[in-house]
């Protein structure tokens, strides 16, 4: 165990020291990709563009707007809503050069911008005409042509250029619409990855207790509560105040206010860009109103301040699998599906909470079989499950860490929903069972295993990447755990884990 490791270990709450294994191996986390992220990447569909004097370019934009019902999504909000003829790509730069005034758009002192109208499916052409005939600098000469646009927003400022030279001028606003926002994985992932690697050696010790005891498959699972600074009581991140979304349309303002570029200004450094709705500032960076609150947690006007907290972590449950342990034939050749590692990490979580509650006990039914095995099996789940839950006044597994040797099988990773889990770390990707990862299963993902009755051709269709799903009313963030130095604990890969 290295200097830097054994200085992580001794900050952990006693009894996770009690816990660690001698020796913890490293790895690196790798941020998994949602199902939007792996095919969404560039949606084409086409739009309706028109040019104008800079003088009518808001009338223009209102009959843009009357005509999309002003909806956001719409109106392409990613995409500039008014361009100068200089900055369009080349290929329609030729284009429109050669169709009515465009060399005198194009050539000498243009006051003319061109105009993003919005998306083609959803604007009746005889309509546009009709209206824009109404403005009298352009009704001699109405242009209105149909480009390719991107339907999604750009997740890179790479992505934004190169859309740009090829479509349209597209903005990056410094978030992703396809998942997590980028500054959000960014600063949780700082702090996982400082002791990810003890929690995930704890996985595999527990996995290979339950194996050699007879209890299930070598599958384990930790969870963790990490207490994060910059984060009030509720768990939100503080906004920068005044922060809100710059809307597209501005565009035509800020090219026409006062005659200065006001985008070229802020790319040369002279002015701030607005911060969008979408960007997050971490509250740890500075004290957003440049006053520290008092010890005891009051403001000079004797109201309420949140005193800032330091880094910390506390495991909270740890489980083995134990889908064999009292079977006997009961729940067929798959073992017992309600006792899963993570169901049982769940549970666990879910007893002290009540515990916590301090409710009358009530007398223990005397049952033949117990369907849930969330009773502690292994010295080190009693070790963990006697200790109190550290913030038991939360929901469930609101914000808690989950550490998995592999990924959770799709009723766990509902589970793992449900219970409002933050984060979640996995080593050994399940392509056939897995509920967490959206890359496409392939069809030999059991071939080396052996032991497919269909000869090694299960598989096809797509992952579920159920951790971040826009359909489901929760979402969290996800890791890889990849490394070369610890032991593989290998399964069947038609296990459920």
């Amino acid at each position: 165990m290295g200097d830097s490791m054994k200085e992580v270990v001794e900050k952990l709450d006693p009894v996770a020291r009690r816990l660690v294994p001698p020796n913890i191996d490293l790895g690196t986390l790798v941020p998994l990709k949602t199902n939007l992220e792996l095919r969404d990447n560039l949606s084409l569909g086409f739009a309706y563009i028109t040019r104008a004097p800079n003088k009518v370019t808001n009338s223009v934009v209102e009959i843009a707007r009357a005509l999309t019902s002003d909806d956001a999504a719409k109106n392409l909000p990613h995409l500039r809503r008014c361009v100068k003829p200089g900055d369009l790509p080349p290929h329609l730069k030729t284009q429109f050069m050669n169709e009515g005034n465009g060399r005198q758009v194009h050539f000498g002192k243009s006051n003319w911008l061109y105009i993003l109208l919005g998306p083609k499916d959803e604007i009746q052409y005889e309509e546009l005409v009709g209206r824009l005939a109404t403005i009298d600098d352009i009704r001699d000469d109405i242009f209105v042509g149909v480009i390719p646009v991107p339907l999604l927003a750009p997740t890179s400022q790479m992505l934004a250029s190169m859309w740009s030279s090829q479509f349209w001028q597209t903005i990056y606003r410094k978030n992703n619409p396809l998942g997590p926002h980028p500054s959000t994985i960014t600063r949780f992932e700082n702090y996982v990855s400082k002791d990810a690697s003890v929690w995930m050696s704890l996985a595999h010790q527990i996995a290979k207790k339950a194996q050699k005891a007879g209890l299930g498959e070598p599958v384990g699972a930790v969870i963790i509560k990490r207490t994060v600074p910059g984060k009030n009581a509720g768990g939100k991140t503080v906004l920068k105040p005044g922060a809100t979304e710059s809307d597209s349309s501005s565009d035509c303002a800020r090219n026409n206010r006062n005659g200065r570029n006001i985008d070229a200004q802020i790319a040369r450094g002279e002015m701030e860009a607005i911060p969008s709705a979408e960007t997050e500032y971490d509250g740890d960076a500075k004290q957003l109103d440049g006053d520290a609150p008092n010890p005891d947690g009051q403001g000079e006007d004797g109201s309420k301040q949140d005193i800032p907290v330091k880094e910390a972590t506390e495991i909270v449950a740890i489980a083995g699998d134990a889908r064999w342990h009292q079977q006997d034939g009961k729940s067929g050749p798959t073992g017992n599906p309600m006792a899963h590692a993570a169901l049982r990490a769940i549970s666990m979580v879910a007893q002290k909470l009540v515990r916590a509650e301090d409710r009358p006990k009530s007398e223990p039914q005397i049952m033949e079989y117990e369907t849930f095995q969330d009773k502690p099996l292994l010295g080190d789940e009693q070790i963990v499950f006697d200790a109190d839950h550290p913030s038991p006044d939360g929901y469930l597994c609101h914000e808690l860490e989950l550490y998995m040797t592999h990924e959770p099988c799709i009723m766990c990773a509902m589970a793992i929903l449900h219970s409002r889990m933050g984060r979640i770390v996995f080593r050994h990707r399940m392509p056939l069972t897995g509920g967490m990862c959206a890359e496409d299963r392939g069809y030999d993902a059991c071939e080396a295993s052996g032991l497919c009755e269909n000869g090694g051709n299960c598989g096809g269709g797509q992952g579920l990447g159920l951790f971040y799903r826009k359909e489901l009313n929760w979402s969290l963030l996800g890791w890889e755990w990849e490394t070369n130095k610890a032991e593989n604990v290998s399964v069947d890969a038609h296990l459920h884990a």
